[in-house]
């Protein structure tokens, strides 16, 4: 069993990949390969959805909705 089977088994509701290297299969990354920052949420029925964030995006985070960070400045720290 890998990381995200156990993390959604043990229902953890939202967990980030920061992916600065851009190393990742084009499935993920598309042909553009650029830094970007998945998170990965549970829904309702238990299963986790992705959402990739890059270049300007700011993150929305469904555990916390409170929080406001762009993902240049996180990769410009």
């Amino acid at each position: 069993m890998n990381k995200f089977e156990e993390y959604q088994r043990f229902g953890i509701p939202e967990y980030w990949i920061v992916n600065y290297l851009a190393i990742a299969s084009h499935s993920y990354l598309g042909n553009l390969k650029e830094p970007t920052i998945f998170v990965f949420y549970l829904d309702e029925s238990g299963t986790y959805q992705m959402k990739a964030y890059r270049e300007l995006d700011r993150i929305v985070s469904p555990t916390f909705p409170e929080l406001s960070v762009s993902i240049d400045s996180i990769f410009n720290s």
